[in-house]
């Protein structure tokens, strides 16, 4: 019996052909972001409708360089504590405080009655995630975001595809960061971005620019300047050339998904699930079970794969007892990711389903 995979790229001739190419071009990778990695700036852009865009080398770079570009010194950053760790260690390597959030049970996403709580003199900056790929609730974050004078960042790593309110994620908030992982919706070897709405998007832009590249500045021929720390977050070229194809065909491969999700939502025979949702990317598909040490044993005896996503930040030795998140701390111990990608089949689905059903009685 074939096992089934969590996550698995969809991937075909196009991006086989492009990786032969840019390997008998010789032309791999430039830190000032040249030929395709600027095409794919262009080309993202131009799909999610900002102002702007930056490439790098993975959602973690996008987080740190995007909260780079404000002063969180001593300062506190309010985001979600069921979340990826580099949305936390963004805030800290930036000299910020983290303050973590608790969630909606539903969404999972940050629960906007406590972020006003959280709120006080020292708050610069929210960080929502779109967990799972389903938009957070960036209209009232907005909305405290405006009354309160803080920066939103969105934490977009789920969510390339995603809509919210007829916009795709991307579109909205001040800044946006997504990662290309080979797991992600949209995949590459390694890759992340930047995506810009700040009215300061221009100089935003050529401050990326430098800080992605060591601090390179003021390049004319062989010769350059550095004003600034940097660090080497560029693209490649064989990303770029990968990710240019994969994201032409992602609203098709996000299509698939949702097929996937609307499935899984109808037929799992349980309450606590992720509920189905048009504008969602459905980068995870997750579900709450009582026993889920037992449960994640029955699965893999049955040749599925599934996975936590994801303890919660604040139960980690780095951020230990920052926080009291009791949604967040019952959610944690019971979620689990289920088998979601664009590659799965019909009866690889019925497994996955059946198996479900058969374990969480």
């Amino acid at each position: 019996m074939k096992k089934i995979k969590l996550f698995d790229p969809y991937v075909g001739d196009e991006e086989r052909a492009s990786v032969e190419r840019i390997l008998n071009s010789h032309f791999w990778a430039s830190g000032s972001g040249e030929g395709l990695v600027k095409k794919f700036e262009t080309k993202f852009r131009t799909f999610v409708d900002s102002k702007n865009c930056v490439a790098v080398n993975s959602g973690t770079a996008a987080l740190n360089l995007a909260v780079s570009l404000f002063d969180i010194k001593n300062k506190e950053v309010l985001l979600p504590s069921m979340s990826f760790i580099s949305t936390a260690n963004c805030v800290t390597i930036n000299g910020g405080k983290p303050v973590f959030v608790d969630i909606n049970p539903t969404t999972l996403n940050m629960d906007v009655d406590d972020i006003k709580k959280n709120i006080n003199k020292k708050t610069v900056m929210i960080l929502p995630t779109h967990f799972a790929g389903l938009p957070s609730n960036l209209k009232e974050i907005s909305k405290i975001s405006q009354e309160n004078n803080l920066i939103t960042i969105e934490d977009a790593a789920h969510a390339a595809g995603s809509r919210y309110n007829s916009k795709r994620i991307g579109s909205h908030s001040d800044v946006v960061c997504f990662s290309f992982h080979p797991v992600k919706n949209l995949s590459m070897p390694t890759g992340g971005l930047i995506s810009l709405n700040h009215k300061n998007h221009r100089k935003m832009r050529k401050i990326l620019e430098a800080s992605r590249w060591c601090g390179i500045t003021d390049r004319k021929d062989q010769f350059y300047d550095v004003k600034s720390l940097g660090n080497n977050y560029y693209m490649n070229e064989f990303s770029a050339a990968i990710g240019l194809i994969q994201l032409k065909k992602l609203d098709k491969m996000n299509k698939i998904r949702k097929k996937v999700a609307k499935k899984y939502e109808q037929r799992i025979n349980l309450e606590n699930k992720m509920p189905f949702d048009e504008n969602c990317s459905y980068h995870l598909y997750w579900i709450l079970v009582k026993n889920r040490e037992q449960f994640i044993k029955k699965m893999t005896a049955k040749k599925i794969e599934v996975e936590i996503h994801y303890r919660p930040i604040h139960q980690m030795t780095l951020y230990k007892n920052l926080a009291e998140l009791p949604i967040t701390e019952n959610i944690g111990e019971k979620i689990i990711s289920l088998p979601l990608h664009p590659n799965l089949t019909g009866e690889e689905i019925e497994r996955v389903i059946d198996a479900v059903n058969e374990n969480v009685n």
